[in-house]
């Protein structure tokens, strides 16, 4: 569904991304994985339009969105949700108001029919009974589960997600992923996870994707990256599992 190629991205005379190569293999979870500081933010980013590369293309639905206007390019946002590490939710709107605001963008609904799938995704995501709490009255978890659902409020077939379980205890790191693999799975969605737990990324991932030295040096199954002979690799694991 996404393909990039060649892509490349300077910041100050530093190329954080040197020729990304990288297809995302559509309706599944794909983590990718490296050292703080590589690019994978930078390169998420990329993908939902955020950034320009200096070169390189990225492909989707038959489209070179480094090519689009910006016009175009917000047509291909609402197919591409971002669920940023902080969550991004509104301060002054309830839960169920942050989850309605996309639906007043983009859509022509009436208040109760955005209440309505407000209410919906609320209760998917098991937050029905937060709807009328503000983001300062809820635990790390629950904020990440609001901006989930408002994530999904435009249907989208793609959700990236930027280090979805930082900040999270152990339990609730393993819920929150356990959410994200049941909505892949409900809403038929491709997934795309920022993250540095290894352990995670094998419990969940159908591939892991590394990114280092500004490119990706492998994609594979949890089980092929267990047996890779990359030393980059072996070292992560290795040291991932001290």
């Amino acid at each position: 569904m996404i393909t990039i190629k060649e892509l490349r991205k300077s910041f100050d005379g530093f190329e954080v991304l040197r020729g990304v190569n990288l297809t995302i293999p559509e309706n599944k979870i794909t983590f990718i994985m490296g050292q703080s500081g590589t690019g994978k933010s930078v390169l998420l980013k990329h993908i939902v339009g955020l950034l320009k590369p200096d070169s390189g293309e990225i492909w989707f639905k038959n489209k070179d969105i480094t090519k689009l206007s910006e016009k175009e390019l917000q047509k291909v946002r609402r197919k591409i949700g971002f669920l940023f590490q902080e969550g991004a939710l509104f301060d002054s709107m309830t839960v169920k108001e942050n989850i309605m605001f996309p639906l007043k963008e983009h859509f022509k609904m009436s208040k109760r029919e955005m209440e309505k799938v407000a209410e919906e995704l609320l209760s998917v995501v098991d937050l029905l009974p937060a709807k009328d709490k503000y983001p300062s009255e809820l635990s790390g978890g629950m904020k990440k589960r609001a901006a989930l659902a408002r994530t999904l409020a435009l249907k989208p077939q793609i959700v990236l997600f930027d280090e979805p379980t930082t900040g999270l205890d152990p339990i609730l790191q393993v819920s929150i992923l356990e959410l994200i693999k049941s909505l892949k799975e409900k809403y038929n969605l491709t997934c795309v996870i920022v993250s540095h737990d290894l352990g995670l990324a094998f419990k969940f991932a159908d591939y892991i994707a590394f990114l280092h030295g500004g490119i990706i040096i492998e994609i594979g199954t949890p089980e092929e990256i267990k047996t890779s002979a990359n030393e980059f690799i072996k070292k992560f694991i290795e040291s991932a599992l001290l």
